[in-house]
């Protein structure tokens, strides 16, 4: 493996491993040694790569959020879907996950914005970042909606889109309490297939 491979291989290896810590233990309930134990990586290597563990912790946070907005993108660019459909599907994915995962975990950024959201500007402004990619795909895809026809066109699509991704966030938290996938069922329902609803 070539030195700019094995650096990149490297990387990937930490944000991985800082994603399943953080999610597991939280962001001050992980050590950078624990994550460069579990990955082998020195720890004077460690800033090869990232300045500091506020600077690991935002790009840990893109890193998270960069598979969710591939799998939306996929849905939503697939042919044979509509776009609330497709959004639709891809919700039902989320649910599918975390019922298999027995709803542990919930959501990095919504763990990381109750945890550290206020008192790290790194990390939250790449929340804030992550939040408004996420956000905007959404948009996207309900502004679609709206012009085929099967979303109201009285509110905004930014506005629909900020109501389903703040009440999917609520939504994950009693979700984690109450141990049940009925909590996010119930948003996806009452969002998706009324209150968008023409």
């Amino acid at each position: 493996m070539s030195k700019s491979a094995k650096k990149e291989f490297n990387r990937e290896s930490l944000l991985n491993q800082g994603v399943t810590l953080f999610m597991g233990q939280g962001y001050h309930g992980t050590g950078l040694q624990e994550i460069l134990d579990a990955v082998n990586v020195p720890k004077g290597s460690f800033y090869n790569y990232f300045g500091s563990k506020e600077d690991f912790g935002a790009d840990v946070i893109q890193h998270y959020i960069d598979p969710f907005i591939t799998q939306l993108t996929r849905y939503l660019d697939s042919s044979g879907t509509d776009a609330l459909g497709a959004i639709r599907c891809y919700f039902d994915e989320l649910i599918e996950e975390l019922e298999k995962n027995e709803f542990k975990g919930g959501c990095l950024l919504g763990n990381l914005m109750g945890e550290i959201g206020d008192t790290s500007a790194v990390c939250q402004e790449s929340l804030q970042s992550a939040v408004k990619r996420y956000r905007n795909l959404l948009q996207l895809g309900i502004a679609k909606a709206q012009q085929e026809g099967t979303v109201r066109l009285d509110k905004s699509a930014e506005e629909m889109a900020d109501l389903l991704l703040n009440t999917w966030q609520g939504a994950l938290l009693r979700m984690k309490i109450e141990k049940s996938s009925a909590p996010v069922k119930q948003c996806c329902r009452n969002l998706l297939d009324d209150y968008f609803r023409p």
